[in-house]
């Protein structure tokens, strides 16, 4: 099999983990890196460090991978899609709901594959979650509940977090519940003297009627990586810093004390926290957006998919600016 041309576009915090990666997945061949910054990481071996994406075209690609910052997606992503190449571009997909639909509609009009990073689809908890709801484990699915908190990133300027962080548990949640939002409500606070917030909390209900709520923040000095998914039959908590998932289970066992029976609800019933393989999330994206180019059955997040996330994220944003919910 011949492999496919990639380019890469980038290669500062994120870009130099797509290096390695696109080194190693089969049928790749990582042929052309730009990077108007040069090689901060020393990520380019023997290739020549190119200029800009023109420059990346004309190296003859056939996929390339977008990880510069939000406001530079849209020229490179459309210069790409004139050019027939399949891309993958960092989430959020663009600065603003009006670029990330020029360039859906770009890659859509000229047939090629258009995907958006949204990596944490990607976690082995997760898609063990999602696999083991899919197959009635959970039952029912009420709630879908996530905690995204950390200290301040330095490699984030031009966006708050919502857009940074709070884009996968949108992305995330509506994948794993297989349902699209509805309504949004949510606040921010500005604490790092910025311009873009950096905490905000979300909640809503999915169109299945799923309720959700996501905490999601840069000023926290823990790291909290953590989705919670209740339903029917117990809880699922995936944590996706590790790859864990474990199912805490409705009990079966009748409580003799009433009282507390009748408070609780549910009994708290065994728990398991599952074995399986944890592949790295990145090279799994990989495999999915080369599955895609080559035009096999793959999991890869759309453009399409990739814009209604930042439409949440945005409705989000005018729900903390306007103190009201918003419908989508």
């Amino acid at each position: 099999m011949v492999a496919l041309r990639a380019g890469l576009l980038g290669v500062g915090m994120m870009g130099r983990h797509h290096a390695r990666v696109l080194r190693e997945v089969e049928g790749v061949e990582l042929v052309a890196i730009a990077d108007p910054g040069g090689d901060p990481h020393g990520v380019a071996g023997e290739l020549q460090i190119l200029p800009d994406i023109d420059a990346l075209i004309a190296e003859g690609i056939d996929l390339a991978v977008v990880a510069v910052p939000t406001q530079f997606h849209e020229d490179a992503a459309m210069k790409l899609a004139a050019a027939g190449v399949h891309t993958l571009v960092e989430k959020p997909i663009a600065h603003s709901l009006e670029a990330g639909q020029r360039m859906v509609d770009a890659f859509a009009n000229a047939g090629l594959v258009g995907a958006v990073g949204h990596i944490e689809r990607f976690n082995p908890a997760l898609q063990e979650m999602r696999r083991r709801i899919e197959a009635g484990d959970l039952g029912g699915v009420y709630q879908v509940a996530t905690r995204r908190q950390g200290t301040f990133p330095a490699r984030i300027a031009d966006v708050g977090v919502a857009k940074d962080l709070a884009s996968h548990d949108v992305d995330l949640t509506a994948w794993v519940a297989q349902s699209t939002y509805k309504t949004v409500f949510a606040q921010t606070n500005f604490k790092s003297g910025r311009v873009h917030e950096d905490m905000i909390a979300i909640t809503g209900r999915l169109e299945s009627g799923v309720i959700v709520n996501h905490l999601v923040n840069w000023l926290s000095p823990m790291k909290e990586r953590l989705t919670v998914v209740t339903g029917e039959k117990g809880a699922f908590v995936a944590d996706t810093s590790t790859g864990d998932l474990t199912f805490y289970a409705n009990g079966t066992i009748p409580l003799e004390w009433e009282s507390v029976s009748s408070f609780r609800g549910v009994s708290e019933g065994d728990i398991t926290r599952f074995s399986f393989a944890k592949r790295e999330p990145l090279r799994v994206e990989h495999e999915a957006f080369r599955d895609a180019v080559l035009g096999k059955p793959s999991d890869v997040v759309t453009m399409e998919q990739g814009q209604r996330t930042l439409a949440v994220v945005e409705a989000a944003l005018d729900s903390a600016n306007s103190g009201t919910s918003v419908s989508l």
